[in-house]
C-alpha cells in the first residue's frame, strides 16, 4: 500500500467548506481513480492533515484522468478555502494494525 500525507491551512471562517469540498474530491477519487481513501485530521481551528492509501504507487502516480468534471468544483472550492495544501511525505506502507470498522 502506498500513502500520502498532506497538510493543509484554511483560511479562516473557511472550515465547512473545506471539508464538504474535500469528503465530495476524495469520494470521486475513490470511485473514480482507485484509491483506497483518505483520513482528515483536525490540528487546531485552522490546521489539518490528511492522508490517502492507494494499492500502490503506479495507480497514484497514474491517477487524475478518470475524474469527473465535478471534480473540477471540489478542487477549485478546496484551493479556495485554503493558505495551504501540501504534501509532507510519500511513503510505502509496510504493516497495517490500525482496527477496522465494524459494519452495523
Amino acid at each position: 500500500m502506498y500513502i500520502v500525507l498532506y497538510t493543509i491551512k484554511i483560511k479562516p471562517n473557511q472550515e465547512d467548506k473545506f471539508i464538504e469540498s474535500w469528503k465530495g474530491l476524495t469520494t470521486l477519487i475513490y470511485k473514480y481513480e482507485g484509491s483506497l481513501g483518505s483520513r482528515l485530521h483536525k490540528k487546531d481551528a485552522l490546521n489539518f492533515f490528511a492522508y490517502a492509501q492507494w494499492p500502490d504507487k503506479n495507480t497514484f502516480d497514474n491517477a487524475g484522468g478518470n475524474l469527473p468534471e465535478e471534480a473540477s468544483y471540489f478542487r477549485n472550492t478546496m484551493k479556495a478555502s485554503c493558505e495551504k495544501f501540501e504534501v509532507l511525505e510519500k511513503f510505502e506502507m509496510i504493516e497495517d494494525l490500525l482496527k477496522q470498522q465494524q459494519s452495523e
